[in-house]
């Protein structure tokens, strides 16, 4: 297939390509700068300009590919409702170019919060979108196309993707504990994370665009999420609950700092969200695809010390 990835030379996307094009696949990618470009052309991806806000040239790129998968995101804490916006706003313009060519869509999304804390979540539920994060709110969006004859994908990403380069939220947590000199966590740690490594999490966007059922097709296990005409939610986890504690120890015995207790505030913008309790399943995604995660672990990934240097 000919595969159009926005955020193609992003921290999930910049594995995506290769994965693809090891499997076959050509690959155009989506590249704002320079130097985003540079990078797709390097892994041997064709390059299409443009960024969120070239709507023209996203529907152009998603209606000349044989699928779609958006990884592209503003990831600007400070102004979250315009970056929420802009998803939005190339989720519907990649879904308007694709309606009624039964092609697959595949959009990351994430886990954290699905359910009120403490509950396992699967790909089956569906979350409050009054109570959940605004983010969710895109994914459903992708999700509504199925009824236009789009087949969209919705790939849950636990809050961890991590690998070495990774710097994201795991970064965070340890430059709050290089500052404070403290490895912290909130309460008494056991409040759950899930975690995946990022060459498992592009193995799966992968599978999903090649193997989700098409559109007038049902999944063939029991316990499958819906029909295909309601869409597909995959849960990219390969760790279903990791603890908040765990993590802080590794953390702790990486920089040489003491490992206990904080105030989420003490975090800062990353404290709310590493306070939750928010365990989540793959059992559907594994059994539906064929998915095996093989990748290091987080523990593992923290202990290589690459997270540290």
């Amino acid at each position: 297939m000919r595969v159009l990835v926005t955020g193609a030379s992003g921290w999930i996307g910049s594995a995506v390509v290769p994965e693809l094009i090891r499997h076959g696949h050509s690959v155009v990618g989506l590249a704002r700068s320079d130097a985003s470009a540079e990078r797709v052309r390097a892994a041997g991806a064709e390059v299409l300009r443009g960024d969120l806000d070239t709507l023209d040239v996203i529907r152009e790129g998603a209606a000349s590919t044989d699928a779609t998968i958006h990884l592209a995101f503003v990831h600007d804490f400070g102004n979250m409702a315009e970056s929420l916006r802009k998803d939005r706003v190339a989720i519907d313009a990649i879904g308007q170019a694709l309606k009624g060519s039964g092609r697959a869509f595949a959009i990351a999304s994430g886990t954290l919060g699905i359910l009120p804390p403490g509950q396992m979540a699967t790909e089956r539920d569906r979350p409050d979108l009054a109570a959940a994060h605004p983010r969710q709110q895109s994914a459903a969006a992708a999700l509504s196309y199925a009824e236009k004859e789009v087949r969209p994908i919705v790939v849950r990403l636990a809050p961890t993707v991590h690998g070495a380069g990774d710097y994201g939220f795991v970064p965070a947590l340890v430059n709050v504990a290089r500052e404070r000199k403290l490895a912290g966590y909130v309460g008494d740690g056991a409040n759950r994370w899930t975690a995946v490594h990022r060459d498992d999490a592009a193995t799966l966007f992968r599978l999903a665009i090649e193997k989700a059922p098409a559109i007038e097709k049902a999944p063939a296990i029991e316990k499958a999420p819906a029909a295909a005409t309601e869409g597909l939610v995959l849960h990219a986890v390969a760790e279903e609950a990791v603890s908040a504690r765990t993590i802080a120890e590794a953390i702790g015995r990486g920089l040489g700092v003491p490992t206990g207790p904080a105030a989420a505030e003490e975090f800062g913008w990353i404290g709310p969200m590493f306070a939750m309790d928010s365990p989540a399943s793959s059992t559907i995604t594994r059994e539906l695809l064929g998915w095996n995660p093989s990748g290091p672990t987080l523990i593992d990934d923290l202990e290589s010390g690459h997270y540290f240097n």
